[in-house]
């Protein structure tokens, strides 16, 4: 079975020139962990990817705050108060470039094993250096249980 297959296409993506808060509205909005982040000039051209995960990440203190002032490193509610700061950074700021990826044409179980090794739930798809969709860990098991389910 290939990529293609299963592979959710036309998928939600974000601009690295968009702030965190509209790319943690549509992860929110639409109840999924990561967004392709495509160029702000060629919406189909792949520079990154972002997860919830990335938007939360500024609100915490560096490992060298936590060891030279622990106590306050820990103060939860400064962070809170931050959060309205953290959402106006932009995309590009914290987003993780050049991600890892895969193409249409690969075998389904191929594309598990690259998330297999590095811990990932999705992967965007390019073909061509254009961004064709993303495959998650969901459309392999959903495609392989209607295949030999």
């Amino acid at each position: 079975m290939k990529v293609s297959e299963v592979m959710s296409r036309g998928c939600l993506t974000c601009k690295s020139g968009d702030t965190l808060h509209q790319a943690t509205q549509k992860m929110v909005m639409r109840r999924c962990g990561s967004l392709p982040v495509v160029d702000d000039e060629d919406e189909e051209k792949l520079i990154g990817i972002i997860t919830i995960r990335d938007t939360m990440l500024p609100l915490y203190p560096n490992f060298g705050e936590y060891i030279h002032d622990a106590k306050s490193a820990r103060d939860f509610e400064e962070m809170e108060e931050n959060y309205k700061r953290v959402m106006c950074m932009k995309v590009k700021d914290v987003m993780t470039p050049n991600p890892m990826v895969v193409n249409s044409d690969m075998y389904v179980l191929k594309a598990a094993s690259y998330m297999g090794l590095k811990n990932l739930r999705r992967i965007p798809v390019v073909d061509d250096d254009r961004l064709t969709g993303i495959i998650s860990i969901g459309d392999i098991n959903r495609g392989l249980f209607i295949e030999h389910g």
